[in-house]
């Protein structure tokens, strides 16, 4: 075939059948993305407080607390949200994947809390205390934390415990 000035395609151009498959597979893409996204199932925000968690009895002292043990990622990021109340000496133990610096927020929370973050031997590193719907971290200034405990605000103080006791029974952190 002759490829000179007004015979026909050029060494560099694309037969028609070339261009005609790019567009049925970009158009085929589109519609498989289209198709792929339209029968994911919708994402939803939580809305509501997340079923309670298996507790366990914790013990500071002569205190008792039962703590809801969030132990998931999930667990973890719903934590207490949308609470109304918690009941007397309870809140919720956060057990973290690998031991190292934490920040926690109060986004959905309706209860005014304390938080204690605490190191892998059970030893209260910090108290902090968190405002309800207050969505500005409060960051540990320790950076090997492994657990975090919440309780109702003012629980610490009102039974004499500070940083520097220890916590037992707790869990053992998962990948210790």
């Amino acid at each position: 075939m002759f490829y000179g000035k007004g015979r026909g395609m050029s060494p560099k151009s694309e037969s028609p059948v070339n261009i005609i498959e790019k567009k049925y597979m970009k158009i085929s893409t589109l519609v498989g993305v289209f198709l792929f996204v339209l029968i994911q199932p919708p994402c939803r925000a939580q809305s509501g407080p997340q079923p309670t968690l298996p507790t366990t009895e914790l013990r500071i002292g002569t205190k008792k607390i039962t703590a809801e043990i969030a132990d998931e990622h999930h667990e973890r990021s719903a934590g207490l949200m949308f609470r109304k109340s918690l009941a007397t000496d309870s809140g919720m133990l956060f057990v973290m994947d690998d031991s190292g610096p934490v920040g926690f927020w109060m986004k959905n929370t309706e209860v005014p809390l304390t938080i204690a973050y605490i190191d892998p031997a059970g030893v209260i590193k910090e108290l902090h205390d968190l405002q309800p719907r207050n969505e500005k971290p409060v960051p540990s200034r320790f950076p090997n934390i492994a657990y975090a405990l919440e309780m109702p605000q003012g629980w610490f103080s009102k039974n004499n415990i500070w940083p520097g006791e220890r916590l037992d029974g707790l869990p053992k952190a998962p990948g210790r």
